[in-house]
């Protein structure tokens, strides 16, 4: 459970530094690289969100999950840096043209995740099963939503 939530912390930090860069007209990454950071964050995050379910059907503790849920969260604040203009092509990705056009309705389907994520990591916090247990189907809805709109099958 550490090793995958130093990955996830080590990802978002690394995506939110290429956001950043490309935000902020600095380096210019190929598409490739940020095909890849946003690919490996998408496999933490479901590496996070099967522990996590392990924990919701034993009704276990929750609380060590706190961190986990964090992690979410700023990944869910990286994810629209992730998908610049002309990230489209490259190698596998899955990322489905709404991304671009529809720019308003994908940052708003990462701020939903977010806001799970949040709520998510307040229930661990205050070891709420039950609350955890709900707000964990809601981070995942929040995943399925925009997986179903904004990503190939």
């Amino acid at each position: 459970m550490r090793h995958v939530l130093l990955c996830a912390a080590c990802l978002t930090i690394g995506a939110a530094g290429f956001a950043m860069a490309q935000g902020a007209g600095g380096i210019s990454a190929p598409p490739d690289a940020f095909i890849a950071a946003r690919q490996a964050g998408m496999d933490l995050q479901f590496a996070l969100m099967g522990d996590m379910k392990r924990a919701v059907d034993a009704k276990a503790d929750v609380k060590p999950f706190k961190n986990a849920a964090d992690a979410i969260l700023a990944w869910s604040r990286a994810i629209p840096g992730l998908f610049p203009a002309g990230s489209d092509r490259g190698h596998d990705t899955k990322a489905l043209p709404g991304i671009w056009s529809d720019r308003a309705g994908f940052v708003k389907a990462a701020a939903t995740l977010g806001e799970a994520a949040a709520t998510l990591g307040k229930a661990a916090s205050a070891g709420d099963q039950p609350g955890f247990a709900a707000a964990y189907q809601a981070t995942g809805q929040a995943c399925n939503d925009c997986h179903r709109t904004y990503r190939s099958r």
